[in-house]
């Protein structure tokens, strides 16, 4: 079976169970968001990174992929969503507790930082970023479509744990944080 089925060439992609959609549509943005996203972290866990943070990501990844046939899955009246599982907040606990853990290993945060430091740093900041549009793309179908808020608030987590290794990446690498110092104000 070849990948290539050139059903899409005319500018349309099926969901699951659903019919087909121009490949614009909100839906598709979203999951397209967080598919990119997915991948990122892909390139991410290409670094040397701490095996237990290696596992978190693949972890991550999977649950991304879980996160995306929801999102290409309207479940109102499709006799097909039976087939997938319900997205739900045992995955924002998952990355709850992961969470705490990486960020009491942490100095206290006391001033904004700068994205960047050492690469695998960056590159975090960089998921971090790609995590925050899925987010908004995920809010805005929200507003057109039925979609359970837990996919929402494990985006909106997913975004602050990335925060939280990359400073967790530039801390063990001995790597300062660069802190944001804003423009003066301009005096009258």
């Amino acid at each position: 079976m070849s990948i290539a089925t050139r059903t899409g060439d005319d500018g349309w992609t099926g969901l699951f169970g659903a019919g087909r959609v121009r490949k614009d549509h909100l839906r598709v943005d979203a999951y397209g968001d967080v598919d990119e996203l997915n991948a990122f972290l892909g390139l991410l866990r290409s670094e040397s990174l701490d095996p237990q943070i290696d596992a978190l990501l693949d972890a991550i990844q999977s649950s991304l992929f879980d996160l995306g046939a929801e999102l290409a899955t309207p479940r109102d009246g499709n006799p097909m969503a039976k087939h997938v599982a319900p997205f739900g907040d045992s995955m924002v606990a998952t990355l709850d507790a992961a969470l705490a853990t990486y960020e009491d290993a942490l100095p206290t945060m006391t001033h904004f930082i700068l994205p960047g430091g050492s690469r695998g740093a960056s590159l975090f900041h960089v998921a971090r970023t790609v995590a925050r549009r899925a987010e908004r793309r995920v809010v805005t179908l929200s507003h057109h479509e039925p979609v359970p808020e837990s996919c929402i608030r494990y985006l909106n987590r997913l975004s602050d744990l990335l925060f939280i290794l990359a400073r967790r990446e530039n801390h063990v690498r001995g790597v300062a944080d660069s802190k944001w110092v804003p423009t003066p104000v301009p005096k009258d």
